[in-house]
């Protein structure tokens, strides 16, 4: 059923803003939920947390006139509950029959697409270079980016294409020009931003080894032009070439080829201060190495990912901070809030940073997650060979990013 399919209950039902719940959340407090979607969703993705109690009952146990006395014993009635579903229709629904019941409950405004719309930046209080360095972090998905402003300029580091306006309001907000929107790599698990921040004037940038993977949108990576020189055509982005810079301010953004997760995989190394590593090297983890040539190709890939990080970004000074694109339920936030670690905890933490080349590489092949939801359409969309509108790009990238190696196994006991 769609959400307008279900009747509007007869009993008042208070709704929770999604952000509202989250802040509850973090701010320790027990939370029921009741998720509503059917169980193979709730499987692939919920709303998870410490102090989080997560209940699935899908929708149709409430269709009947009579609702089971199983179904119902299975839902607390000695607290608060929150009802969630996709879109919020079937949540309000079931939160209405169950306030009929006697029951205490809210549901969640527009379900877990409410939840996906969550956007939130941080400031990363231990970068030490030019300017400020903002973190956006998505809850729902894992998703981060980066967003740098010094001096009246400003750059974005993995933008999605869901918060383009959220990007350009907070540059406003800011009193700042946005000048560059860098991507790592071809992205696998959401729908870049860059293009359609290129199309807002503001510069967009792809790493020019990911040009050969069939990008539709950028000069072939042989022929492409220094990242300071400008655009030969007003239809191709840049591209970053390793050792390119861009200034921002009197701060220096220097693009680092570290392929690996995919074969055009690029680091942005800013101001010396924090590296941001897209999917190649998480706070929790390594990259995936099998999303570009599939599993026949992913031993080779898991070698050159042990390259790069060992020769490119294991070389830094300790006290570089880490950045990925993603973080998971296994990341512990630091104490600013920000998913970003020193390379020196880092390399203490995680076994799979100290270990020689053919045991990385049997780890990380050897308890790999399942692959992003709709990767494959992804890819296409981000290399410019499929055209989605908005909100089916919203929707393809729902769900969780999986875009590391297993957490579980990577880390010192």
């Amino acid at each position: 059923m769609n959400a307008e399919d279900f009747p509007t209950p007869d009993a008042d039902v208070s709704s929770v803003a999604p952000k509202t719940l989250k802040d509850r959340i973090d701010d320790g407090e027990d939370v029921t939920l009741l998720d509503a979607r059917m169980q193979s969703d709730y499987e692939e993705w919920r709303i998870d947390g410490e102090n989080v109690t997560s209940i699935n009952v899908p929708y149709f146990e409430f269709l009947d006139d009579e609702i089971d006395d199983s179904v119902l014993e299975q839902i607390p009635d000695d607290r608060e509950v929150t009802v969630l579903c996709a879109k919020g229709g079937a949540s309000e629904y079931v939160a209405g029959t169950l306030v009929e019941q006697g029951y205490d409950v809210d549901h969640l405004e527009d379900g877990m697409n409410g939840w996906a719309s969550i956007y939130e930046a941080v400031e990363v209080e231990r970068y030490d270079g030019a300017g400020t360095l903002l973190q956006y972090q998505r809850p729902s998905s894992g998703c981060l980016g980066y967003l740098l402003y010094d001096d009246g300029e400003a750059a974005i580091i993995d933008p999605l294409r869901a918060f383009t306006d959220r990007y350009l309001a907070d540059a406003a907000e800011l009193g700042v020009d946005l000048q560059y929107a860098l991507d790592t790599h071809i992205h696998a698990d959401h729908i870049s931003g860059v293009r359609d921040l290129d199309v807002e004037s503001v510069e967009g940038v792809i790493p020019e080894a990911a040009v050969d993977r069939g990008v539709t949108y950028a000069a072939d990576g042989s022929s492409a032009s220094p990242a300071s020189q400008a655009r030969q055509d007003a239809d191709e982005l840049t591209t970053a070439a390793d050792g390119d810079s861009f200034q921002v301010g009197d701060a220096t953004i220097e693009a680092v080829y570290t392929p690996g997760h995919t074969t055009g995989m690029t680091s942005y190394l800013i101001d010396d201060s924090l590296l941001a590593t897209g999917d190649g090297l998480f706070v929790e983890s390594v990259a995936r190495p099998d999303l570009e040539e599939g599993d026949d190709g992913a031993p080779d890939a898991a070698r050159m990912l042990y390259e790069s990080l060992q020769e490119r970004v294991l070389t830094l000074p300790d006290d570089t901070l880490i950045g990925g694109a993603h973080f998971s339920d296994a990341a512990e936030p630091a104490d600013d809030g920000t998913y970003t670690a020193p390379i020196g905890e880092l390399v203490a933490e995680m076994d799979a940073l100290t270990m020689d080349e053919d045991d990385f590489v049997d780890l990380i092949l050897s308890d790999m997650p399942p692959r992003p939801a709709n990767y494959e359409e992804i890819i296409a969309t981000n290399l410019g060979q499929n055209a989605v509108d908005d909100e089916e790009a919203f929707t393809l990238e729902l769900g969780p990013n999986n875009c590391a190696a297993s957490q579980g196994s990577l880390a010192d006991d």
